[in-house]
């Protein structure tokens, strides 16, 4: 019997020691970067030697030169963006993903791992609300989720206009129209860009106070063309406040014009799972696809989203490819019939993995236990002197601002103040938060996604914030 090659268990016992040191010490180490650009070229932008040093060096150097340049994303003390953790039963199907090393994208190619992400979808769709028939691909983030879902309205949407965008393109074809609100996230005009259609192509409507998109001004824009081919995206969690269109106002309004209704749901679809919150997608089932994360609220490792179409030939049609050389299976699911990859990472097996670890019980009270860790940060922050609530969170998203208490302070002033104390706040390593613009003033985000987060937390960063504070004022 042929055993093991011995590079591999010096290298993985290596990772694994290393792994653990760096999860056991997330509480003592900086939550921010403590390197500097400089360092971390001196240290990891070293010449490429002729010849080859060990696997378990490669390892062991490789850690001790990111020293510093890692953020503390994997802890309960992270805020930035909208950055989940990864549970322990993901992070090991992860690891286990790699040494199996199996190319999921076809059933032929790995059965198991087809199997896995087929069953992935039957839970995803059950805990989000989503209608049974509705087809799913898990791609690498809502990027591509978008991608993946736009391809199947452009496919559907041309062909009622009886052209075939893939055997001909789009040079020539009938126009779609593209609406949202000035509340879009940047990942659906990326994916509007890279399916052909120009982001200047996307008309924007108006939110109201609750960052919502106006029934009215929808219906008036629909009005103005009746019969054109139309794609309206609706949002379901906005990256600054959470903010959720009234999915079962408008959607009934786009489906009268025949429009295809697309649902950014890319943290915030995640409602859904819990009774507390799920009134705030209520009617999002009647839409025609949905995207969403896995990396975020549902906290497995990066690499992970979900795209959900509820017309199925039209998902399979836009993606779809046949060659003599591939093994298409008459019964099972061909992964790569379904999203935009060929040869892809088998990511079904942390997302099987995180699911089991959680159950539907763990999911409602992960998204829970995040959305009340949020509001006790936002308001605790709000109420210590020099700051204010901005957004009181809904979900999981608030904003607060930090005040210049010079008499006569612009709100410039207040803006300067804001970002100096994110600043302050980083440095002193005990949280991450990032900051933002919200409706003309700077803010900082508070984004609480991880199943690491706790209440002692909480009272850590809160104190942390009051000290830098402090310290600010006795400048």
């Amino acid at each position: 019997m042929e055993k093991l090659n011995p590079d591999f268990r010096r290298s993985l016992d290596a990772a694994f020691n290393l792994a653990i040191s760096h999860l056991e010490n997330l509480d003592q180490t900086s939550v921010a970067a403590t390197s500097d650009l400089d360092a971390l070229r001196t240290r990891l932008a070293k010449p490429l030697g002729r010849d080859g040093i060990p696997p378990d060096q490669v390892v062991e150097e490789l850690n001790a030169d990111v020293t510093g340049g890692l953020l503390g994303s994997a802890g309960g003390r992270f805020f930035g963006w909208v950055i989940g953790g990864a549970l322990p039963a993901a992070v090991a199907a992860d690891w286990l993903t790699s040494a199996w090393q199996q190319n999921a994208a076809l059933y032929a190619c790995s059965p198991a791992a087809a199997v896995v992400e087929e069953t992935v979808g039957v839970w995803l769709k059950e805990i989000l609300g989503l209608p049974k028939q509705t087809s799913f691909a898990l791609v690498s983030g809502c990027q591509m989720a978008h991608v993946t879902c736009i391809a199947a309205a452009r496919h559907a949407l041309l062909a009622k206009r009886g052209w075939d965008v893939e055997a001909h393109g789009l040079f020539g074809a009938p126009p779609i129209r593209i609406l949202s609100s000035g509340e879009r996230h940047g990942s659906f005009e990326r994916a509007v860009r890279l399916l052909g259609f120009g982001h200047s192509g996307i008309k924007l409507l108006p939110a109201d106070s609750e960052g919502r998109l106006l029934a009215e001004a929808l219906e008036q824009e629909l009005e103005k063309d009746p019969a054109a081919a139309t794609l309206v995206l609706l949002q379901a969690g906005d990256i600054n406040i959470g903010a959720y269109d009234s999915f079962e106002t408008l959607i009934p309004i786009a489906k009268r014009y025949d429009a295809w209704v697309h649902v950014d749901g890319a943290f915030g679809l995640w409602a859904a799972a819990s009774p507390r919150i799920q009134h705030l997608v209520k009617g999002i089932a009647a839409a025609d696809s949905w995207a969403t994360d896995g990396h975020k609220w549902l906290n497995v490792p990066f690499d992970c989203g979900y795209a959900f179409v509820a017309d199925a030939e039209a998902h399979r049609a836009s993606l779809a490819h046949r060659a003599a050389y591939l093994t298409h299976d008459a019964e099972a699911r061909d992964q790569m019939d379904w999203n935009p990859e060929w040869s892809r990472r088998a990511r079904g097996f942390p997302s099987y993995a995180a699911l089991r670890q959680l159950g539907r019980n763990g999911v409602e009270e992960l998204i829970e236990r995040c959305c009340r860790h949020a509001h006790s940060l936002v308001v605790g922050i709000g109420q210590l002197p020099g700051a204010e609530v901005l957004w009181e969170p809904v979900i999981n998203q608030g904003l607060v601002r930090f005040l210049d208490q010079t008499p006569g302070a612009t709100e410039e002033d207040h803006d300067r103040r804001t970002d100096e104390v994110i600043a302050a706040i980083l440095k002193t390593g005990e949280a991450f938060f990032g900051g933002t613009t919200w409706r003309g003033r700077r803010a900082m985000r508070v984004s609480v996604c991880n199943w690491q987060t706790s209440e002692p937390d909480v009272e850590r960063v809160l104190n942390a914030v009051a000290s830098v504070l402090r310290e600010q004022e006795a400048i």
